[in-house]
């Protein structure tokens, strides 16, 4: 960005050269032409002076004086943005580090059944002995394997509970998670229908694998419920090619003795932050999510069917049956991958007013406000004589920048409305006391004080007006196109540029 403001100032030194090449060639051609006419080297002087007065007297010369003083006020915004991203890399840069602590990101994947089994491999390979004579040899290769098999129900019931965790002047919105995992795995998986090699299924190595992102935020676990029995866990998937993190539970012998429908449920509580999401695994899977922060943001593959949004917090319901997903119930571990965790849904706990997203659309704004700034003080050159010099312009333009950062180091220790109420109050004070001295009229003064309490308050509407932002800038365009016009439509086109009090109609004397 800043590449590119240095390219149009330098765009506008070359403008300004090339217009200055031109008066000296207006004055040069001025002076002989006069002198050509007979008129003696003093009045050609006076005649110039008066010439070039006429010129930098004129509202279009001011005009063009105060455009470029409105581009060279891009130099400032520009630092200004600058300042607001770095601040944002220092959040996020915080945010993280909480995160690191407390819990990032939670994806649930779980409950996955993996059954070990051997497969038979028998192989014929024709061989020449040492007397030349051809025997055919049998081989007999053995692989180990695993079959992987996903629960026929799953009912996911979730409650998040918000908090915030401070660090400095930041804080993280964070969140623990209480889980309930239930549900039914349909009798012993057909793992003998993945391979007609299979030789041997030890269904007394099988084992349940829990599946999940930042596990070192668990902090309180139940033993897993294997329909009357208890079964304790223990840390790793012990498949790094199924799932990288998470935790599993060892069966023993409970497939290999019983046929009958298995139930199962766990409880555990998790820390994390910014989303939770869950992948789906049963064939038919129920999910309930519950929390106390009222502003979710529902996002991954599927939206939840049902969803409630109150002031005091929001409840969401998903049913998701297995034809929705991309991997099977039942698949072999070394000869099909999955990606379970590629389709996932959940909620994400949405801050709705985010501090840095809204002083980088004020900063956005930051051209538009300064050119209207300055258009109401043009308008008073015009309308009631009322001059000011470019310093002054400049000073305003300042003043109107420093805006910005005054908001952006208040805003990271109060609410943005105080701070907006405050950094807009002090930069309408400064103004209107600078320009009360200027032009010396309370009338006047006033008429500034008023107009720029409404630029301040247009400015915050269409920061929370965000759908509506490009319709209100549009508008408040062609209004300004209409004020320029109506302000300007009186004034003659004969002159050097329409000086002040050069209007159509107006006394110049008075």
């Amino acid at each position: 960005m800043m590449d590119m403001l240095f390219g149009l100032l330098g765009l506008l030194v070359v403008l300004l050269l090339l217009g200055g090449a031109v008066l000296v060639v207006y004055i040069l051609v001025r002076r002989f032409w006069l002198q050509s006419n007979g008129e003696r080297n003093g009045d050609t002087i006076m005649s110039v002076r008066r010439d070039l007065r006429s010129v930098f007297d004129s509202i279009t010369w001011r005009m063009i004086l105060v455009a470029i003083l409105g581009m060279v006020m891009l130099i400032p915004l520009a630092f200004v943005d600058d300042i607001v991203d770095e601040r944002y890399g220092l959040y996020r840069a915080v945010l993280k580090d909480i995160a690191g602590s407390w819990g990032e990101q939670q994806t649930l994947s779980a409950p996955l059944l993996v059954v070990p089994y051997v497969e038979r491999f028998e192989t014929k390979e024709n061989v020449r002995d040492k007397d030349g004579e051809v025997r055919t040899i049998s081989r007999t290769k053995r692989t180990l394997d695993a079959a992987v098999a996903l629960p026929y129900t799953l009912d996911i019931r979730l409650t998040l509970s918000e908090e915030f965790r401070r660090r400095g002047i930041y804080q993280s919105l964070v969140y623990n998670a209480d889980i309930t995992l239930s549900g039914t795995f349909a009798s012993r998986p057909a793992v003998e229908e993945l391979s007609e090699h299979i030789e041997r299924i030890d269904w007394h190595k099988a084992y349940l694998v829990f599946g999940l992102s930042d596990t070192r935020a668990i902090h309180e676990v139940a033993d897993l419920q294997w329909n009357d029995t208890q079964w304790p866990l223990s840390p790793g998937t012990r498949q790094s090619q199924l799932m990288a993190a998470g935790f599993h539970a060892p069966l023993g012998d409970v497939l290999s003795q019983s046929e009958g429908e298995h139930r199962f449920e766990l409880r555990f509580s998790v820390h994390g932050s910014e989303a939770f999401l869950f992948a789906p695994l049963g064939q038919t899977t129920k999910v309930h999510i519950a929390s106390t922060w009222p502003h979710p943001s529902f996002s991954g593959k599927v939206l939840p069917g049902q969803y409630t949004v109150r002031n005091d917090g929001f409840e969401a319901n998903w049913d998701i049956p297995h034809l929705a997903r991309h991997y099977p119930q039942l698949w072999s571990l070394n000869r099909a991958s999955y990606d379970v965790t590629g389709f996932t849904a959940g909620v994400r706990l949405f801050e709705p007013v985010f501090l840095y997203s809204l002083v980088t659309r004020t900063v956005k704004y930051g051209l538009l406000f300064i050119a209207l700034t300055f258009m109401i003080f043009l308008v008073f050159e015009v309308t009631v004589q009322a001059r000011l010099h470019v310093v002054q312009y400049g000073l305003i333009g300042l003043a109107l920048t420093l805006f910005y950062l005054t908001l952006l180091s208040l805003a990271e220790h109060i609410a943005f409305l105080p701070a907006y109420l405050s950094a807009s109050s002090i930069i309408i004070l400064m103004i209107t006391c600078y320009t009360a001295a200027a032009l010396r009229s309370a009338l006047r003064t006033a008429i500034i004080f008023v107009l720029l309490i409404g630029l301040y308050t247009l400015l915050y509407s269409l920061l929370q007006l965000e759908d509506y932002a490009l319709l209100m800038g549009t508008g408040l365009l062609l209004a300004v196109v209409i004020v320029l016009m109506y302000v300007t439509h009186h004034m003659r086109s004969g002159t050097m540029g329409g000086q002040v009090g050069e209007l159509a109609g107006s006394d110049p004397s008075g």
